[in-house]
């Protein structure tokens, strides 16, 4: 995990306006948002990572309510269009949506085939999905 966390900050591109990472307190606001606990690898990336901006996928943040990234509402819209509430969004992708469940598995989810692909951890699909996109 600090590998790749080292590895996405290395890649991470500079913009005018950087993402901030999100504070402990807005972890919680997020769970209590969407009413279920994270994952321990997405608190890990949201803590340590989710500043990074890298490749051609926008991962889910927790710090701007604002964002069009941001994880509460990511999940909400895919739950509405069909996702199982079991998952919590980690990157939208169009209409589909990579998703993490609470054993940390992550699998590619669209409403023409859910459960297309899956990742054993969230730090596996950040290095062979998002890393390489």
């Amino acid at each position: 995990m600090h590998d790749i966390i080292e590895q996405l900050q290395e890649l991470s591109e500079a913009v005018p306006i950087p993402l901030e990472l999100p504070t402990f307190e807005q972890i919680v606001v997020v769970e209590e948002e969407i009413l279920m606990p994270l994952p321990s690898e997405l608190k890990e990336y949201l803590l340590y990572a989710s500043d990074v901006i890298y490749g051609t996928i926008e991962p889910v943040t927790a710090s701007d309510p604002y964002s069009h990234t941001y994880l509460s509402e990511v999940t909400a819209y895919a739950w509405s269009i069909g996702m199982s509430r079991e998952y919590v969004a980690i990157c939208q992708k169009g209409n589909s949506f990579y998703c993490i469940d609470q054993e940390g598995q992550v699998m590619l989810w669209s409403e023409d085939d859910p459960e297309s692909e899956t990742w054993e951890s969230f730090w596996q699909w950040a290095e062979e999905v998002w890393m390489q996109s």
